[in-house]
């Protein structure tokens, strides 16, 4: 079986360090081993003391707001579908809504997991996105089957 490389799209501003990786960690983890799974937190363990995370930091060259958008969009640009996790959003994740719409630009298939009534719930991010549903479990079967 072929390997595939995921990208786990999801808020982080405003978040803990832990919320934002406890979700991605989960989902790699439920994942067969030949679906890879990319998460935007790699690497910046330096951010793990923050009570809330900034949009980016000028501390390291990979938190500044050139080395996220450099990396992020790399990251959409070479995997092969995104997983974008939206649950319990409670503010617009723009940078969420840019992968989302480079992944859509590369037609790369989107999972998008989201409740109804999510601040996300708009007709664009809805219509670009092959899979909408409302549980992560939900989510990574349908990332097990596009790959099967």
């Amino acid at each position: 079986m072929k390997n595939s490389l995921i990208y786990l799209a999801g808020p982080i501003t405003g978040l803990s360090y832990d919320k934002s990786v406890n979700w991605r960690e989960y989902v790699s983890r439920k994942l067969p081993k030949h679906i890879k799974a990319l998460s935007p937190l790699r690497g910046k363990s330096y951010l793990k003391s923050e009570k809330a995370l900034e949009d980016f930091y000028d501390i390291n060259p990979l938190s500044t707001q050139k080395g996220i958008t450099c990396r992020d969009r790399y990251d959409v640009m070479r995997c092969d579908l995104i997983f974008a996790n939206l649950l319990g959003a409670t503010r617009i994740s723009i940078g969420t809504v840019m992968e989302i719409a480079w992944a859509d630009m590369l037609r790369k298939p989107i999972i998008l997991v989201m409740e109804d009534d999510n601040i996300h719930s708009h007709s664009m991010v809805r219509e670009v996105s092959g899979y909408i549903v409302k549980d992560l479990e939900i989510a990574i079967a349908i990332t097990q089957s596009v790959f099967s």
